[in-house]
């Protein structure tokens, strides 16, 4: 009997591997954190190699720890940073040059000149993305333009491009599986979502050659094995998703209408709008969450920028605190607000206003206001982007909210989270595992290998630790909403 399922949870900064046994519980984890690379500001890399040890290292040393054995693993998930771009050389394995990570923009004056072209529209109609240097087509294109002999290279079918899943897969079947799953491959610019294929339009405005791309399999199934070199023998690989919509699949948003949000750096909300592409009218994105038994789902999708990064800046910037953990009790030594507002627009505003020239704002200070009511703001800010989100997919939807599913670092914060309940009026479930990325990549891995038979019984696995019930009267909520909107709008704009 097999016991476990070995999660690689690639993220930005730091690769980690879990192992979960059959009621979901974490048995062992392990992180390692790899190097940033900045070449100049906007810039941002990783050298592939080190993202590929440490991973390969972090689950060797989670194995260990509890003296697991390839045999007493069913299976392996892949989840990963998306968009970020790799491009090696099939026959050395070498990379032609440092992963370009996603929230690199030096393509921007490249999608500059496709949106002066009039190319927005078929690649919004195509992809369900906005045109935007934060994915990996026109990332893609800059390595192959201008690292040495690489269009030469790339006619001669040398090369191999994919995103991180692609290469996590490549080194762990020994050079023999080139592939990413429908998730990964809608945030690249060149998949027809619709068709789940790479489109031939598109990579020909982009002037990317076809044979560098890996091959699209399901979420989940059968796509690979990882070599009986690295483990003593063979597993099966069996799920790969990107990590906000594993985390999605991990928290069991599985019906249309379900919504999580991932309370990280940002926030990263995605709403099952099932088999529907539903193309937004809202700025939000549309995506492929997964695809499973020749069955695409998908999820609209939109990012806030700032969400537990505004409570580092608390801590840092402005030494209110010395540990993230303490707002929570700062925050809660006042009764409210004190009609302070805070727009953590620190790199603009994200999802729904998309306005790159607003900055942050602090708005309604008196001589009365202290330490605690900019604690307090601070938190609140999180909670209102996240409701213009929420509200942006209903109307896009259609669908209303029946909860919100959450996890990520910021979650463990009861205030937030009692105030996010408030503020959207409907219910916010904590589950009981918070690593859901992780999570969701095992879910998706067990269920192809049968360690899980069904996702009614993935529904059972999950359990919710505590679930927040909206207290907040109608008047006040409309009252805060509004002092919301009035104080985004003199955000905007700032930099001209």
């Amino acid at each position: 009997m097999k016991k476990y399922i070995l999660a690689l949870d690639q993220g930005t900064t730091s690769s980690r591997a879990i192992l979960f046994d059959k009621s979901g519980t974490i048995c062992s984890s392990k992180q390692l954190e790899f190097t940033q690379i900045f070449p100049e500001p906007g810039l941002v890399e990783h050298d592939p190699m080190e993202i590929w040890l440490t991973q390969l290292t972090t689950a060797k040393l989670a194995m260990s720890s509890i003296g697991a054995q390839a045999t007493d693993i069913a299976a392996i998930g892949i989840t990963n940073q998306r968009e970020t771009t790799v491009v090696w050389n099939k026959n050395t394995g070498i990379p032609i040059y440092n992963a370009i990570v996603w929230q690199d923009r030096r393509t921007s004056d490249m999608i500059d000149e496709l949106k002066s072209k009039g190319y927005a529209e078929i690649f919004k109609k195509k992809t369900g993305l906005v045109l935007d240097a934060y994915f990996s087509g026109t990332k893609l294109k800059w390595i192959l333009d201008n690292v040495t002999n690489a269009r030469k290279l790339a006619e001669n079918g040398e090369l191999a491009f994919g995103t991180v899943d692609t290469w996590i897969t490549w080194n762990l079947s020994n050079r023999r599986c080139h592939v990413t799953d429908e998730s990964n491959a809608s945030r690249t610019l060149l998949f027809n979502i619709h068709t789940g294929k790479w489109d031939e339009e598109l990579l020909k405005i982009l002037d990317i050659p076809a044979n560098i791309l890996p091959e699209i399999v399901p979420s989940s199934g059968e796509i690979g094995e990882a070599s009986s070199g690295l483990f003593g023998d063979r597993i099966p690989i069996t799920g790969i998703a990107g990590d906000q919509q594993a985390a999605t699949f991990g928290n069991m948003c599985i019906k249309p209408g379900m919504v999580k949000n991932t309370y990280g750096t940002g926030c990263f909300l995605l709403k099952n709008t099932g088999e529907n592409a539903l193309e937004s009218k809202n700025n939000l994105l549309t995506t492929t969450g997964w695809q499973i038994n020749g069955k695409r789902n998908y999820c609209l999708e939109g990012s806030v920028f700032i969400g537990g990064a505004v409570v580092q800046w608390i801590r840092d910037g402005m030494k209110f605190i010395e540990e993230s953990s303490e707002i929570e009790t700062l925050a809660t030594s006042v009764p409210d607000n004190g009609g302070v507002y805070m727009v953590p627009a620190f790199a603009g505003l994200g999802a729904p206003h998309w306005d790159q020239y607003a900055r942050g704002l602090v708005i309604g200070i008196t001589r009365g206001t202290t330490q605690a009511h900019m604690a307090r703001a601070a938190l609140e800010s999180i909670a209102f982007q996240v409701s213009d989100v929420v509200n942006a997919m209903r109307s896009d939807s259609g669908i209303d909210l029946s909860a919100l599913r959450v996890d990520g670092g910021a979650c463990k914060n009861n205030f937030l989270m009692q105030f996010q309940a408030d503020i959207l009026n409907t219910i916010v479930e904590r589950p009981t595992c918070l690593e859901l990325t992780a999570l969701g990549a095992a879910y998706l891995a067990g269920l192809a290998v049968g360690f899980w038979n069904s996702i009614e019984e993935l529904e059972q696995v999950w359990q919710v630790e505590r679930i927040f019930e909206p207290k907040m009267a109608d008047s006040e909520r409309q009252e805060l909403l509004s002092n919301w909107q009035e104080a985004v709008k003199r955000a905007q704009g700032w930099v001209k």
